[in-house]
C-alpha cells in the first residue's frame, strides 16, 4: 500500500553515526518507513497487510506520445502477507527494502549480488531459504524501485561497469576531480550509480556526445582522438548499454544541453539500441523519464552504406529468420511507426538481406570511421530521428 506521506524525510530520516545523507538519501529513507508504517497499521488493526505494487508488464506501458518516451501506467498487483501464494513474496519484498535502508543509514553501496548474500538465510525454525537464488532476488529489486518510487541506484545498489568516456569535460566523482581529456587509452570508466549526489559535472567544453556501441569502436575514436578533434565527449556501452551509461547519457543531454549522436550497427539489435536510448525500455518505463533521451539522433550505420561507402561483398552479414521477425517488429514500434525515414531504412536492410557492423568501414580504411564517414555526416546534418 506504501502511501506517500505528507511528513517531510528530515523527521525520521536520521543518519546512524557519523554518516550524513545526503537529501535524496532522506527521501528514499522516509519512501521505505512509510512503507513499514503502513504494513505495521494494517497488522495492528489485525487487517491483512499488503503492498500494492505498480505491474511492470506489457500491457501497463504506453508510449506518450507528448514526452515521446514510454511511461508506466496505473494498473498495481496487491501483493498480501496472509495469501499462501504471497506470502513469500511479500516478505522478501519487505526483507529487500530492510536491507537497503541499512545500507542508506551506514551510507555504504553494495552489489546487486551482496544484497542477495546479505539478505541470504535459512528461515528459523525450518531450513527455508528466504531467497533460493539471484534471479529470485532480481525482480523482488525491480519491485521495491516501483514501490518506493526509486532508482536501484538511490537505494545504494550497483551492477557491473560496462561502458566508457571520454573527452573535453571534468567531472567530480564521489570527491575526486577528474580530467576526461586526460585518461589515456582506457578512459572513464562509467560507474553504475551516476546521481548528481556522486557525479557531478564541471567545466565541459564539449559541443555534443557520440555514443558508440562497442568498445572496438571506441577504442578507434579515442585513438584516433576524434573526441579532441571534434570537441565532443565519446561514450560506449559494450552493446545494450547499461543503467549507469543511459542515466549518464541523460544527465549530459538534460542539464548541459549537450545534443547525443548514436553510431550503431546496421541490424535489429542496433535499432533496438536506438529506441532504448530514446524512448526508454518496457522493464524500466517507469525510470524513463531519467534515462531516456528523446532527442537523441541515429548517425549511423545506414541501410545505403554498402553502396554509398563502397563496401566490398565480404562485410555483409545475411540476414536470419530471427532478423527479419525482430526488424518487423521493431518497424511496428509506435514510435518508429508513424516515421517514414526509419519505415524506408527497415524496408531497405531487409530487402538488401544482409546487415552490417560499424566495423565493416574499417574494409575501407583503418580510420575511415573516424576521418570521413561520422564527420561527414556530422557536417551534413544527416541523421535519424
Amino acid at each position: 500500500m506504501a502511501k506517500k506521506k505528507s511528513r517531510k524525510p528530515e523527521e525520521d530520516a536520521v543518519p546512524s553515526g557519523s554518516v550524513t545523507l545526503s537529501k535524496q538519501d532522506e527521501r528514499t529513507l522516509s519512501q521505505i518507513q512509510d512503507m513499514a508504517e503502513d504494513v505495521t497499521k494494517s497488522a495492528a488493526r489485525r487487517r491483512d497487510p499488503a503492498l500494492d505494487i505498480p505491474a511492470r508488464t506489457l500491457s501497463n506501458v504506453h508510449f506518450n506520445q507528448n514526452k515521446k518516451i514510454l511511461e508506466m501506467g496505473s494498473k498495481t498487483t496487491s501483493r498480501e502477507l496472509f495469501n499462501i501464494g504471497q506470502a513469500k513474496s511479500f516478505m522478501q519484498t519487505m526483507l529487500v527494502a530492510s536491507g537497503t535502508k541499512q545500507l542508506i543509514e551506514m551510507g555504504k553501496t553494495t552489489s546487486i549480488r551482496g544484497l542477495y548474500y546479505m539478505l541470504k538465510h535459512d528461515i528459523k525454525p525450518t531450513k527455508e531459504p528466504t531467497f533460493k537464488d539471484q534471479g529470485e532476488c532480481d525482480p523482488i529489486i525491480e519491485d521495491c524501485e516501483v514501490l518506493l518510487d526509486s532508482l536501484r541506484e538511490e537505494l545504494h545498489l550497483f551492477a557491473d561497469k560496462r561502458g566508457d568516456m571520454v573527452g573535453n569535460i571534468q567531472i567530480v566523482d564521489n570527491g575526486d576531480e577528474i580530467d576526461c581529456s586526460r585518461m589515456g587509452s582506457g578512459g572513464y570508466a562509467i560507474p553504475s550509480i551516476v546521481e548528481p549526489n556522486v557525479i557531478q559535472f564541471k567545466n565541459c567544453q564539449a559541443k555534443f556526445v557520440l555514443h558508440v556501441e562497442k568498445n572496438t569502436v571506441w577504442q578507434r575514436f579515442n585513438e584516433d582522438k576524434f573526441w579532441k578533434k571534434y570537441n565532443c565527449i565519446l561514450t560506449h556501452g559494450s552493446g545494450q548499454p547499461p543503467r549507469g551509461v543511459r542515466r549518464l547519457l541523460n544527465r549530459l543531454h538534460n542539464e548541459l544541453g549537450l545534443p547525443v549522436y548514436c553510431l550503431l550497427d546496421n541490424d535489429p539489435w542496433g535499432y533496438y539500441i536506438y529506441s532504448v536510448l530514446k524512448q526508454g525500455s518496457i522493464n524500466l518505463a517507469y525510470e524513463s523519464k531519467r534515462m531516456a533521451i528523446p532527442k537523441a539522433r541515429f548517425i549511423g550505420l545506414r541501410s545505403h552504406d554498402f553502396e554509398r561507402c563502397n563496401l566490398s561483398n565480404s562485410v555483409k552479414i545475411s540476414l536470419n529468420d530471427t532478423d527479419r521477425k525482430r526488424a518487423k517488429q521493431i518497424a511496428e514500434y509506435p514510435w518508429f511507426a508513424k516515421k517514414k525515414e526509419w519505415q524506408r531504412e527497415i524496408d531497405q536492410m531487409l530487402k538488401n538481406g544482409f546487415k552490417l557492423e560499424v566495423e565493416a568501414l574499417i574494409s575501407r580504411s583503418i580510420s575511415y570511421m573516424t576521418e570521413e564517414y561520422v564527420p561527414r555526416l556530422l557536417e551534413e546534418g544527416n541523421f535519424l530521428d
